[in-house]
């Protein structure tokens, strides 16, 4: 799914021999080609693909106001260009940044752009990587480039929600971290966002909703594993194409045991669920699998193995499986 880019620009973020981190701007946007249109496509991608996002929204109250926001308001209402606002914002970022004793180096990418319908500014917080190559005339060269693959500082602003829904909680999106949020709470504080929607919570409503309300109907197992794969069915295809889950258009896919049980009216009746909201991937693959870890195990198999290939004994807390997969068979084999 292309996006089509409207601006781009970068700037750096350098330490002095002081040890000072200073903000080396550019001037113009960057030209508009082939190859950064591809970088900016890798860099949805990838933000796209990243778990465990976290939501949130500008403050409007006086306490917290952003100056962040105030600029981007100023350049969508076009009495700021483009690059003065990136200048700004990259200032601000270096400012925030000067306050840690982890300060690094750095470039920070803003792009703008239109993708499904809606548009978007990413900001992304780069690191430079020298990297050693062998030239055609066999002699040995470094080179810079940026490392795409540790883009663990983003953030992605829904401009067209921004915009329209202006009281939403959850119109910036941004990358939480492998360790917590702490690692990105330089990079929030610099834009001025508070923490609103927790999509993780949302989900793990919806996996409750589902069980309950196949309980509640007394439904044979075959029909409440049907309704178990519709949903991650639903969600897994609405995470791809990059939607949410709305939860009219989730009923739909349903079957309903009988007239007076909907599941949008029994979702919306007793679970406190907003109407649409993002997937979360590590929640919703609980729908079809069992999943675990903890003291160096993990386990991990498909609910439709219980009770055939894999049984469990309350009584002795045990698991046990019939017919290991093949590469773990031959591990174990060779010890």
């Amino acid at each position: 799914m292309s996006l089509e880019l409207s601006n781009i620009i970068i700037h750096s973020l350098v330490m002095e021999n002081e040890g000072q981190l200073i903000c080396r701007t550019r001037d113009q946007e960057l030209a508009i080609n082939a190859s950064v249109n591809g970088l900016v496509e890798e860099l949805q991608t990838s933000y796209q693909s990243k778990a465990g996002k976290g939501f949130g929204y500008f403050s409007q109250d006086e306490e917290h106001n952003s100056e962040f926001a105030s600029l981007l308001r100023q350049q969508l209402d076009h009495e700021l260009s483009f690059v003065d606002f990136s200048k700004s914002a990259a200032h601000l970022l270096a400012n925030e940044v000067s306050k840690y004793e982890f300060a690094e180096e750095g470039v920070l990418l803003l792009a703008k752009y239109t993708w499904v319908a809606s548009d978007y500014l990413l900001l992304v917080m780069l690191a430079n990587k020298d990297t050693v190559m062998v030239t055609d005339e066999l002699d040995i060269s470094s080179s810079r480039h940026l490392d795409l693959s540790k883009a663990q500082l983003a953030a992605r602003i829904d401009l067209t929600q921004f915009e329209r829904e202006p009281e939403s909680n959850r119109y910036i999106s941004y990358v939480k971290g492998r360790v917590g949020r702490k690692v990105a709470d330089f990079f929030l504080d610099f834009m001025g966002c508070q923490p609103g929607l927790d999509a993780k919570v949302q989900n793990v409503g919806l996996m409750k909703a589902v069980d309950e309300y196949c309980e509640k109907q007394a439904l044979p197992a075959t029909e409440s594993k049907e309704i178990r794969e519709n949903v991650f069915n639903y969600c897994a295809e609405q995470l791809s194409q990059g939607e949410e889950v709305e939860l009219k258009s989730l009923a739909e896919v349903l079957p309903e045991p009988s007239a007076d049980a909907s599941f949008y009216d029994f979702v919306t009746e007793d679970y406190e669920l907003e109407e649409r909201f993002p997937v979360d991937r590590s929640t919703i693959r609980k729908l079809t699998k069992y999943v675990g870890s903890g003291g160096g195990l993990s386990i991990s198999f498909d609910q439709k193995h219980l009770g055939e290939r894999v049984t469990y004994d309350e009584q002795t807390d045990t698991l046990t499986i019939v017919g290991l997969p093949p590469n773990l068979r031959e591990q174990l084999k060779r010890k």
